[in-house]
């Protein structure tokens, strides 16, 4: 199975129109579109009867107190965590694409709703809901898409993974929310029978390059 899109490249940068954020001189970062990249897929694995996407990135910082704070950095050496950016269920196997912004076209304060979405698939909560417990002006459950938004001082050039699983279930069944953690555990029960991935790029940290 291959996984593609029209949006950026395998290894190469995501541009600021899929993101959460971008840079600005002035206040380090401004919020930008927010809209999801263009996906298709081919060569689908024969039983297949719906598929999920997962995008995540493996290079958060497991620990926050130098995340965007002035005078400081996030350094390259510090241990990483995973963050969800996006949980899509019951795609249909039908399906061989999804066009950009058809998911999300803009930051929502406080967060999409879900998890149904207009054409009967599911979105799961992504991890702004915990980044941003606790604000007032942008606490809530965030489901569905939202896009790129790392440390504006951290020394790494953040991956973003886009995996594609080919299952052999109509709709997955999953236990308690539809958090990153209960759908990859529930993916794991010998459902998934073909991944692919695709992974972007991104930063706001001005003094690392954009190819």
């Amino acid at each position: 199975m291959k996984i593609m899109s029209n949006s950026f490249k395998d290894g190469e940068m995501i541009p600021g129109d899929f993101a959460f954020a971008v840079q600005n001189v002035e206040t380090h970062i401004q919020l930008s579109s927010n809209r999801n990249p263009h996906l298709a897929w081919e060569e689908v694995p024969e039983g297949t009867l719906s598929f999920v996407v997962v995008v995540h990135d493996p290079d958060v910082p497991s620990k926050g107190d130098d995340v965007n704070q002035d005078n400081r950095v996030v350094p390259a050496t510090l241990p990483r965590v995973a963050f969800f950016h996006w949980l899509l269920l019951d795609i249909p196997a039908s399906t061989t694409e999804i066009t950009s912004g058809s998911h999300s076209q803009a930051v929502i304060p406080r967060g999409k709703s879900g998890p149904f979405t207009p054409d009967g698939l599911r979105h799961g909560i992504n991890d702004f809901t915990s980044w941003f417990a606790g604000d007032a002006q942008m606490e809530g459950h965030y489901f569905g898409y939202d896009g790129p938004c790392p440390p504006w001082n951290d020394e790494l050039v953040h991956r973003y993974v886009f995996t594609l699983y080919a299952l052999s279930v109509p709709s997955l069944e999953v236990i308690g929310e539809l958090s990153g953690a209960n759908i990859l555990a529930a993916l794991d029960k010998n459902v998934v029978i073909g991944t692919a991935t695709l992974t972007g790029l991104y930063t706001l940290n001005p003094s690392l390059k954009m190819k």
